[in-house]
């Protein structure tokens, strides 16, 4: 059967007006997801907190007890404020993380290629409107519910919509062909969430959005429910166990009170001050703040996360295995070679002419070539064909393709059969690697060695190679079923350059010295890859292994051996498969490129699947984690050093959070167990209205002031962190604890100074309370870097650290001195010494921190 190619200059497609017309009537072009949550929905869901459960509680018993004291309607009214304010800051949060989400969505939309305007354009699949005309290839998801205008041996797998494993072929539709339903081979119907295996298609679009297929169903193929990471769990468990904790104490502190103090409604509202001090409800928070706004920080780095995780353990990366052409370089080739017989002629870039001898092997790579190509080697086969072949009869308009042989795993080779308007035999034109040429033209030994060697030899200068052959067959007989079967004749070898992008060289030593080890994986010549591994700085570190013999070794052999190989060439993608396990087997956390059907088994197997997003498949793409916008292996590193970065900030959110409960709780437990010192009734310190403005303070700091701090110095000299590492280690845990129960001796001393002073308990509690907040403020300033001294960090920018330090001693600057809120919060006015003891207590209770940090740094100098 003849397969006629369609040719997209023949359909001009909808004009963008109408398409935007369409857009806004029919509406975009995705399944309804679930409706964004509404101003009430977030406000149920934030009291619904255990926190402010117990600002409401507490809020409600000074309510009720005011029935009786009217003065503390005033506590009551100022709790409810908190509440207010609380769920103010949640809603600030929220719609930052909603924004941020959105904008991944928008990156991550499937997209989809159109005729416009008769220009084909690249476009978010959610724009695909009714009537648009979508050229469809190997890879791709079907954007929408279309009739095919045009199949070149189109194969679908419908089995999302069908269940059938097996796929289906697409012929082309009639002129009054109605859309119809999924199912049955040789139908003219596509559909929406499908996946093209073979061939190329035209379809013009019938149904989108909820009117497809899929939309009926009324699910969508990406949703996806990820587990919990281990960093989720151990979060989850932390928190688990300090509320249990929490309030059994809290139950204690209020029978204890009640029986000692004979006030049960004080007794309430200190054990649920006890409970608020101790629930560490920030911790989900923190996480699921640094995850989203860190999957938006990457996304601006060219870098899309499809899922969250992957931001955990991208900056454990200890192998990255990478391709070439695109990634590595800027997969814009050019033709700088021709050899037809023993002399290579070069080319020079932009050409006009071509030497006679050369003309035939441009023809030949042409016609071997997609008439409407993409791939960059098709489109420099064309570019030079149409630039020097112009006015010569090596051009051939009038010819029509026959048959396709494509490109497949058993024979690395392409070949095209055309008919010419005027003649009875049929022309057969092929491309491909070398080898596989060869074989195709059954050369003899003698002549094979003299063809490699050349091909070594201009692989040497960088260049990629292909060999180019040519046949006749008669017209009249039934094509062969392979390519194999026609008499090929060689024609000649071509040389193409593919220049490396100029951030590679840099790139390839930033990972090397962050000790990350580059693969290099290609299906060029080995001569080829080695010269690019040496111009970009990639040491071959031993042996180069080919894909031939990578399948003479067995899994152990090349688990053995992998660890002196930077350098695969000549692989085809399914054996990235056993790549990637066998650096697994050997301990590394490995990340893998990839673009392509076959590459979805090792970019799904790899610990970071990474899929370029210009020229990747959608499969690709949906077996990955990570998705590159612009195919630049540089944005992979920025990936890792932004990684890095966001991993070093939440550890330091984690152990800031930690540490700041520790004096919160105390001082909100030792008053009540301890309730006598040498003869003084102690007063208490903290009330819940006190809890809710430490964390108008702390909520803010551990999400918003760690989220945006810079990245350590060195972060890229460093090694890449154990993957089993957690991040409440023994180390964070003993130095956060240290340095909360430093702070509270700090609070405990003021405290206790005050009362032996004979100081009134509103006075104890004012110094107190100052004391814990300028702690507070400390913990976070040292806390920024567990490395590099407080003072030099603060000339850092961080506008929500200054932000959050100048808001919060505003605010106690109003606590302090304003008779109506010093009422409010049970506070006198302090003289200036008692002020300044406060202040001196509070900064000498995180000095220490200060003290250690420059003690580790000189032993790291003198080490």
């Amino acid at each position: 059967m003849t397969t006629e190619p369609f040719d997209a200059a023949s359909v001009t497609g909808l004009g963008e007006a109408e398409a935007a017309s369409r857009l806004a009537t029919e509406g975009p072009n995705e399944i309804e997801s679930a409706k964004p949550r509404n101003l009430a929905r977030i406000v149920l869901s934030v009291i619904r907190e255990p926190m402010l459960l117990m600002l409401v509680a507490a809020g409600s018993l000074n309510l009720l007890v005011s029935l009786q004291e009217p003065e503390r309607l005033r506590d009551a009214v100022l709790l409810f404020v908190f509440v207010f304010v609380v769920i103010g800051i949640t809603l600030f949060q929220e719609r930052r993380t909603e924004r941020a989400l959105a904008a991944l969505r928008d990156l991550a939309s499937p997209r989809a290629l159109v005729v416009r305007d008769g220009v084909q354009r690249r476009i978010p699949g959610r724009e695909v409107v009714p009537g648009d005309v979508v050229l469809l290839s190997e890879g791709d998801r079907v954007p929408a519910d279309g009739i095919v205008l045009d199949s070149g041996n189109l194969t679908v797998d419908e089995s999302l919509l069908t269940g059938e494993s097996i796929p289906v072929r697409k012929a082309r539709a009639a002129a009054d062909t109605v859309m119809g339903r999924p199912g049955g081979d040789g139908t003219p119907f596509v559909f929406s969430g499908t996946l093209v295996v073979k061939g190329q298609g035209v379809a013009r679009v019938a149904a989108t959005g909820g009117r497809s297929e899929l939309g009926r169903i009324g699910r969508s193929l990406n949703e996806v429910v990820p587990g919990k990471t281990r960093l989720q769990q151990d979060v989850a468990r932390l928190v688990k166990r300090l509320a249990i904790l929490g309030l059994g104490l809290a139950a204690v502190i209020v029978v204890f009170y009640g029986l000692t103090r004979a006030d049960w409604l004080g007794a309430f509202l200190a054990g649920i001050t006890f409970a608020m001090a101790m629930l560490p409800e920030e911790f989900p928070v923190v996480l699921t703040i640094f995850l989203a706004l860190g999957a938006w920080r990457l996304s601006k780095r060219h870098v899309l996360t499809r899922r969250m995780p992957v931001i955990e353990m991208i900056g454990a990366t200890t192998v990255l295995c990478t391709d070439k052409t695109g990634t590595l370089t800027q997969n814009r080739m050019t033709v700088r070679a021709l050899q037809p017989g023993e002399r290579a002629v070069r080319i020079e870039p932009g050409a006009a002419t071509l030497p006679e001898e050369v003309h035939e092997i441009a023809e030949y790579a042409l016609l071997a070539s997609p008439v409407n190509p993409f791939d960059p080697m098709d489109v420099a086969f064309k570019s030079l064909a149409e630039r020097t072949l112009a006015r010569t009869e090596h051009l051939h308009a009038g010819w029509s393709l026959v048959r396709e042989y494509p490109l497949s795993e058993q024979l690395l080779a392409m070949s095209h059969v055309w008919r010419s308007p005027d003649g009875s035999d049929l022309v057969v034109a092929a491309k491909g690697a070398p080898e596989a040429i060869i074989d195709l033209c059954h050369l003899e030994p003698p002549r094979r060695t003299a063809l490699l060697a050349d091909v070594t030899r201009l692989a040497g200068d960088g260049l990629r190679v292909l060999g180019v052959a040519r046949a006749t067959f008669r017209g009249e007989q039934a094509l062969p079923g392979l390519a194999h079967d026609y008499r090929f004749e060689w024609v000649g070898l071509v040389g193409l350059a593919d220049p490396i992008r100029n951030a590679v060289p840099g790139a390839i030593a930033e990972c090397h010295s962050a000790g990350i080890r580059i693969v290099m994986i290609t299906g060029d010549y080995p001569a080829t890859a080695l010269a690019i591994a040496r111009e970009i700085g990639l040491d071959p570190a031993g042996r180069l292994v080919s894909g031939t013999e990578l399948d003479t070794l067995d899994d152990g052999a090349l688990a053995a051996c992998i660890g002196g190989v930077n350098v695969f060439a000549r692989v085809v993608p399914a054996q990235k498969l056993r790549i990637v396990r066998a650096l697994q087997a050997c301990g590394d956390v490995v990340a893998m490129t990839g673009d392509g059907v076959n590459d979805a088994p090792a970019l799904k197997a790899a610990d970071i699947g990474i899929a370029m997003g210009q020229r990747g498949t959608d499969v690709a793409r949906e077996a990955s984690a990570l998705v590159l916008t612009d195919d630049d292996f540089a944005s992979i590193v920025g990936a890792v050093r932004a990684g890095r970065r966001i991993h070093d900030n939440l550890k330091k959110a984690m152990a800031y959070i930690l540490a700041v409960h520790v004096p919160i709780a105390g001082m909100s437990l030792l008053p009540v167990l301890f309730p006598h010192f040498r003869g003084a009734l102690l007063p208490l310190v903290l009330m819940p209205v006190h809890i809710a403005f430490l964390e108008l303070v702390i909520d803010p700091a551990c999400s918003v002031v760690f989220e945006a701090e810079a990245e350590e110095e060195g972060l890229m000299q460093r090694g890449p962190r154990p993957v089993a590492e957690s991040m409440f280690g023994r180390r964070m845990l003993t130095i956060s604890l240290l340095q909360g129960a430093v702070a509270l001796v700090a609070v405990l001393g003021v405290y206790l100074w005050g009362v032996l002073d004979g100081l009134p308990a509103p006075e104890v509690r004012t110094m107190s309370f100052t004391t814990l907040v300028v702690a507070n403020l400390g913990l976070i300033i040292v806390n920024r870097s567990w490395t590099h001294g407080a003072i030099a960090g603060l000339r850092d920018r961080n506008v929500a650290l200054w932000s959050i330090i100048g808001g919060t001693l505003l605010l106690l600057a109003l606590l302090l001195w304003l008779p109506f809120t010093q009422q409010l919060f049970g506070f006198s006015a302090l003289h200036v010494g008692e002020l300044t003891i406060a202040v001196a207590a509070g900064v000498l209770g995180v000095l220490w921190f200060e003290v250690y940090k420059r003690v580790q740094r000189r032993r790291r100098d003198r080490g």
